[in-house]
């Protein structure tokens, strides 16, 4: 494991210690690119699930630009900074405006998506605690709700019961959820879409759920973003009814959205949003009394990276809204080709299936329940691997997925094609070994997931994460 996340190179200057002299900026800027060099997932064609959100190269010309003229910029001054304020201000209010929030809408600006989640949680928790006395809360929320709210759980001492799926749908089954809530719930989660299948969650029966009982109901778009919030007004689906998500539903009380992936924005930048100022100020940190003055931060964080903010800004008006439609028609339509591919390609639909009826920018599958026995889904991942395209793999079921990206649409076809090829070539390794009476080997990444499915191994699952979090600071 270490091997392959601890790379290095000798032609690499290494500096585990502050050097005695400091490099000259060319001396600094060679190493910098030098280390663009190390071995590294072919990102920039397209073929990562995911992770690199690029917008073009005329767009991050203007980030860095944004960047250079703000790189001093500190968000917990605005004082100082006053056009950073006001940039942040319209940056929460254009997406609380593309996500249809009403006029008593509200939100800030974090780091990511695991904030937005840290945020919601404690928001939902302290409201609880403020008007209706709870002191032991509970959260609600599907088996594929992202680990950030699992997070947040863990942090602020809260009880999480997930919930699994319609096995038809594979959506939160809205019924359990139902039967879980009781006097110590204080919020509701569902995803628009959830990151292992890209399904979106049934609101509309949660949203009614959360009125019924007056529980706040929390929406991660952090990864539909400008794609799910853009689905309508590009018509990408024609006149198909895109189910609704946002605070067009009475009972959806926060959103979180991600301006980092489909909005394109530089990496560090997440919405949270709220219905109302009531319920984002119970996500503020306030010290009235402390010896360095009256102290009070929106977020998680203190100081915060202004350029980071203004990047956002930038992205937002340079694309408006046409340039986002556009940008999410050609995504979502190179998706829907290779979701067609998997349910009409002959190979791939006798041996794989869709998981669920996708209709954003990710795409899942897993071996058809009459293949299971005869092919591994993690031998097809190990055989893309080889080709030098990185799907992520999923488990409970296993299945992989691919979040397709702007750099990833003009490639679709050859997707398509290598997952053909790769398909047919785990059914030749599978009877080779049939017909010769060996046992295969299992892959690399059959055996890792065979780890973490294990009851008596998952201890084992639990400290090669550990591992990995280790190996990546070690010089």
């Amino acid at each position: 494991m270490e091997k392959e996340i601890i790379k290095n190179d000798d032609t690499l200057l290494q500096v585990p210690t502050l050097p005695d002299h400091g490099l000259t900026p060319d001396e600094v800027s060679e190493q910098l690119d030098k280390l663009q060099t190390l071995k590294h997932s072919d990102w920039h064609n397209g073929r990562v699930s995911g992770a690199v959100y690029h917008g073009g190269d005329d767009l991050l010309k203007l980030q860095v630009t944004a960047y250079d003229k703000y790189s001093v910029a500190n968000q917990l001054h605005p004082d100082v900074f006053p056009g950073v304020r006001k940039m942040e201000a319209e940056v929460v209010h254009m997406v609380l405006d593309i996500f249809n929030a009403p006029e008593t809408g509200c939100g800030s600006t974090t780091s990511g998506g695991t904030e937005s989640l840290l945020l919601t949680g404690l928001a939902a928790r302290e409201y609880a605690r403020k008007h209706r006395g709870v002191t032991e809360p509970e959260v609600i929320a599907p088996v594929t709700i992202h680990a950030g709210i699992e997070k947040a759980c863990f942090y602020f001492g809260m009880k999480l019961h997930k919930v699994d799926l319609d096995p038809v749908t594979f959506q939160v089954d809205v019924k359990k959820v139902e039967a879980l809530i009781n006097s110590n719930t204080v919020l509701l989660c569902g995803s628009a879409p959830n990151y292992p299948h890209g399904i979106i969650d049934d609101f509309e029966a949660l949203s009614k759920l959360a009125v019924k009982y007056n529980i706040p109901l929390h929406v991660d778009a952090c990864l539909g973003s400008f794609i799910v919030s853009f689905l309508e007004k590009s018509k990408v689906h024609g006149d198909k009814k895109i189910p609704l998500f946002d605070f067009r539903l009475p009972g959806v009380t926060s959103i979180s959205c991600d301006t980092h992936k489909y909005g394109f924005a530089p990496k560090g930048s997440s919405i949270i949003m709220y219905r109302t100022p009531e319920l984002r100020e119970c996500q503020y940190y306030i010290s009235s009394d402390w010896t360095g003055g009256m102290y009070g931060s929106p977020t998680l964080a203190g100081s915060r990276p202004g350029a980071l903010v203004v990047g956002c800004w930038a992205t937002l008006v340079n694309m408006g809204r046409d340039g986002y439609s556009k940008s999410c028609y050609e995504i979502v339509s190179a998706t829907m080709k290779v979701k067609q591919a998997l349910k009409s390609n002959k190979v791939l639909s006798k041996y794989l299936d869709v998981i669920g009826d996708p209709i954003g920018s990710v795409v899942s599958f897993q071996i058809t329940p009459d293949q299971v026995q005869n092919l591994s889904i993690y031998e097809i991942s190990d055989l893309l691997s080889k080709k030098g395209w990185h799907f992520a793999t999923l488990q409970n079921p296993p299945g992989l997925h691919f979040a397709l990206t702007r750099l990833t649409v003009p490639v679709v076809d050859e997707l398509i094609e290598d997952l053909v090829r790769c398909t047919e070539e785990a059914i030749q390794i599978t009877e080779q070994h049939k017909k010769e009476g060996n046992v295969k080997k299992q892959s690399d990444t059959a055996a890792l997931y065979g780890i973490a499915g294990s009851i008596h191994t998952a201890g084992l699952a639990d400290r090669l994460i550990v591992a990995f979090l280790d190996a990546l600071y070690k010089v």
